[in-house]
């Protein structure tokens, strides 16, 4: 019999702003547990909101030995800890600096209304077992976001914005609200070509989808059949990257205890694809690597399909990727969407012309199409790295555009 024991910790500390107003200060402190005991090919597990003794925990998830959950896996072992907290706000220094950050954009930006706020999240997690492992990571950041709208504009909202850093200096955010907010009545005419310039999160969704390695050998997946093949274009590659470099309030292993040889495992490399992602339980279920993306669950077993995906970060800017193109970034656009087969459609009711570098104007409303194949291959131009207008690095890809 082997005993496992998972904790999170988090606080999360907020000042909400409503149209221009301070209108409250909230704050929650959490800490979960789940207790595992391990017997027979079977593991019985107790989740635990709020502090409890191990001596119950462990009583508790051995009684639940008798739900007969299989987990048929050995338990890792190991020893490592992170910690990339840099510096959190105390609540008096979050409160000031939320009062600075609404006196800035009332006072430059009269023409708008600001709801939002400014926050701290302090996050920690732990899995530790009776055969030595002991993991442990620690992350924390200060955001500062903003929904905005003109006083001219009919709609709910006209865009927003959101800075995250672990260490928060006001006068950065302030640069960061002015190259946002450049230009931003300025009507402009759509380019000759339409490249779209944003943070790739949004977009990888299918993709993610298409490397279930249960999808992939049940026929399901767009890329059935594809393993081994290049089809994406040459600088595109998709990785499961947990190093301590790129994490982001994340952990370095997953929720079967797996870490990858350092802390990276490509699924796609310069267009080819490798591999798809798997879990113990479906790596053995059909005699595949396991690539550590089980999702932690503190209720019940691991499941497949935690990836902290990352794409290929360009040694270039993003104005060095357009070479003297220019890009539209997306500030408003909802309705679309990928569908089944990989077709991408979007309606942008906002976008803003930018050289990579700076806000040129807003464009007139128009739609997206494409498709993931031709995102990520013969329209792909790459991810640039750090973006003063994300904050972020990002990524960049023509489309076809269309009138709204």
């Amino acid at each position: 019999m082997t005993k496992e024991k998972l904790t999170q910790k988090s606080k999360y500390t907020a000042v909400k702003i409503t149209e221009n107003q301070i209108v409250s200060f909230n704050q929650y402190d959490k800490i979960a547990h789940s207790f595992r005991v391990h017997d027979g090919g079977f593991v019985g597990i107790h989740y635990q909101e709020g502090k409890m003794s191990d001596e119950e925990g462990f009583k508790r998830a051995e009684k639940n030995l008798e739900l007969k959950r299989p987990y048929p896996f050995e338990l890792e072992t190991g020893v490592r800890s992170r910690d990339k907290v840099e510096t959190l706000m105390s609540d008096k220094e979050l409160m000031d600096t939320a009062k600075k950050a609404l006196k800035y954009l009332k006072k430059k930006y009269p023409d708008y209304t600001f709801s939002g706020g400014v926050c701290t999240n302090s996050w920690q997690a732990k899995m530790e077992n009776s055969k030595g492992m002991d993991y442990e990571t620690k992350d924390g950041h200060n955001t500062a976001s903003f929904s905005f709208k003109h006083k001219d504009s009919k709609d709910i909202s006209d865009g927003y914005f959101s800075y995250n850093v672990r260490t928060f200096k006001i006068r950065k955010f302030y640069e960061f609200v002015d190259l946002r907010m450049e230009n931003f009545t300025k009507m402009v005419e759509m380019p000759e070509e339409c490249i779209i310039m944003d943070q790739y999160y949004g977009y990888t969704g299918k993709l993610k989808e298409a490397l279930d390695v249960e999808g992939l050998k049940l026929g399901t997946s767009l890329l059935t059949g594809k393993i081994g093949q290049k089809i994406f274009a040459d600088d595109f590659s998709v990785m499961h990257n947990t190093t301590d470099k790129d994490s982001w309030m994340s952990a370095f292993w997953d929720g079967d205890g797996v870490v990858n040889k350092g802390d990276k495992i490509f699924f796609i490399k310069e267009g080819k694809v490798l591999r798809g992602y798997a879990d113990k339980k479906i790596g053995k279920k059909y005699h595949v690597k396991t690539t550590g993306s089980a999702w932690e669950s503190f209720s019940d077993i691991p499941t497949n399909g935690n990836c902290n995906m990352n794409l290929k970060i360009s040694r270039k800017s993003a104005k060095e990727l357009l070479n003297g193109r220019l890009a539209i970034i997306p500030i408003q656009a909802n309705g679309g969407g990928f569908k089944e087969k990989g077709e991408y459609t979007m309606p942008v009711q906002i976008g803003l012309l930018t050289d990579g570098e700076r806000i040129l104007g807003r464009v007139p409303p128009f739609t997206i199409s494409t498709n993931m194949f031709d995102m990520f291959g013969k329209d792909y131009i790459g991810v640039a790295k750090l973006n003063k207008l994300f904050n972020d690095k990002c990524i960049l890809f023509k489309v076809e555009a269309g009138k709204l």
